[in-house]
């Protein structure tokens, strides 16, 4: 039944990001930052914990999974260091995928050939 949840859940973020690409002029650049906001709205309003708690990885792996870790990292990190942690907690809990996606990209980048889209 978890699984069945996890996909029902992740799939309609999906879906719902796909209908704002077809029907509106939102780009997917402001649809993605879009995404990323919700989970940080959410997170703040303590909405995401029971969508993750319901969900599993169908809540936490989409982007609204990480506005919530951007939040929570923030939250730690002012409990932990006061004011600065504003500008160092969302990193620091963000920091082993925000490496992940690079190490990834320069992978993908020696593998893959460059060419013109024309």
């Amino acid at each position: 039944m978890n699984y069945l949840l996890a996909f029902a859940v992740g799939g309609a973020l999906c879906v719902a990001g796909q209908l704002l690409i077809d029907y509106t002029s939102l780009t997917p650049a402001r649809i993605l930052t879009g995404y990323v906001v919700a989970g940080v709205v959410l997170s703040a309003a303590g909405l995401y914990q029971p969508l993750a708690d319901l969900a599993g990885a169908g809540a936490t792996v989409p982007l609204l999974g990480f506005g919530h870790l951007l939040a929570q990292g923030v939250c730690q990190a002012v409990d932990a260091c006061g004011l600065p942690g504003i500008f160092t907690g969302g990193l620091t809990a963000a920091s082993g995928g925000i490496a992940a996606s690079l190490v990834f990209a320069l992978l993908g980048a020696l593998v893959g050939k460059s060419r013109d889209q024309n």
